[in-house]
């Protein structure tokens, strides 16, 4: 039948279906912080976070950054001696935009619902509760000689303050956060955090209920996974560094990973980079090789020690190489990197071998060992 035969179909005949819906998005700006925009500087309220720079030493930039929340007085009676120290990213809160990294001082959220709660109980049993963080991609003070930008470096510095003032208000209790900006003492794994949080507490690290005492990040060394686990993930990746859980075994409390403490999800397996426990001395008596033996072979040469904390970097130099003439470069004796490389070139012009203590780390042979290539000495 031609079309022009087919009877019209009326209106009401077309099928209905409804508009599209023009969806609204979502602002992350609250109307406080509107609000708070056009408010004049001189009628905000001031800032309880308290902010202050520490250096390693007297002869070096400022590396550690420390903010202190006083908008809510302590009970200076209790005396805590039990602590509960938090990395920041990953552990307590998270990106709200989904991104790795923060694309501004607001995109934060709480890792979990759990966690704010949480802290706040800890702090009702009696722990001390701080934030220790890794923050390379902060810099505090820039080399006068460069020439690198910096005004978005500054940025990053003035979004993170304003990232954890947030926090801490949140939180609403008497804390302190402390941010690593380099690679030097106070990044973990060293400990050179701890200490500062035992001086500004007051209380010496033999006081510290250490049994009880714990460090929640997510730099575990957890190995990737390929089973569904019991949060439903069919697959969960490797943890990009073990630099957490190290840092609790050097400070010697225990370690928990953000799952395993606000989730109560078991234990991953984990894998460091160097572990000690899996190169034992064997002390054999029978034998006669209880004692570890080192024979210098020449005249001049650079013994390089790479080791964590308490590895026996300081106790076989004393035992094995001081008595055969080695001199002991040290840079926490010496402070800093170029009086120890001065000390270093002084040995060799002198014709003495020496000895360098190195923490270790990736980073730990092109910055101790400088030197080698302009001289003819064997390093070792």
């Amino acid at each position: 039948m031609p079309s022009s035969n087919l009877p019209k179909r009326k209106a009401s005949d077309a099928p209905v279906s409804p508009p599209p819906l023009k969806r609204k998005l979502q602002s992350g700006t609250t109307k406080t912080a509107v609000a708070n925009f056009f408010t004049p500087a001189s009628q905000k309220p001031k800032d309880p976070t308290v902010w202050s720079e520490r250096s390693p030493n007297d002869d070096t930039p400022a590396t550690l950054l420390v903010g202190r929340f006083d908008g809510v007085k302590e009970d200076e009676t209790i005396k805590r001696r039990k602590i509960a120290a938090f990395d920041l990213d990953s552990t307590l809160i998270s990106t709200a935009s989904g991104k790795k990294h923060a694309g501004s001082g607001t995109d934060w959220k709480w890792w979990d619902n759990s966690v704010p709660a949480k802290l706040r109980e800890l702090y009702q049993d009696g722990y001390r509760v701080v934030i220790l963080s890794n923050q390379a991609g902060l810099t505090l003070h820039f080399d006068p000689k460069s020439k690198a930008p910096k005004a978005n470096a500054q940025k990053r510095v003035t979004e993170f303050k304003q990232k954890c003032s947030t926090v801490l208000n949140s939180l609403n209790l008497p804390t302190c956060v402390y941010a690593a900006t380099e690679h030097d003492i106070y990044r973990k794994p060293r400990t050179g955090m701890w200490k500062e949080l035992c001086d500004d507490y007051d209380i010496s690290e033999s006081e510290i209920d250490l049994g009880n005492s714990v460090f929640v990040g997510d730099a575990g060394g957890r190995t990737a996974t390929l089973g569904k686990g019991p949060d439903g993930v069919a697959a969960a990746a490797k943890d990009f560094s073990c630099s957490d859980r190290n840092f609790a075994h050097n400070v010697g409390i225990q370690y928990q990973t953000p799952e395993e403490f606000f989730l109560g999800h078991k234990p991953r397996s984990f894998a460091r980079e160097f572990d000690l426990s899996e190169h034992p001395f064997v002390d054999d008596a029978e034998s006669g090789n209880s004692v570890v033996t080192f024979d210098r072979t020449n005249d001049k040469d650079i013994i390089l020690f790479c080791g964590p904390p308490g590895a026996g970097k300081s106790t076989f130099y004393w035992k094995s190489l001081k008595p055969l003439g080695y001199e002991r470069i040290n840079q926490d004796q010496l402070k800093t990197r170029d009086k120890c490389v001065q000390a270093a070139r002084e040995h060799l012009q002198a014709g003495k071998p020496i000895a360098i203590g190195a923490f270790f780390s990736k980073f730990c042979y092109p910055r101790a060992t400088p030197f080698p290539h302009h001289y003819p000495i064997l390093a070792r």
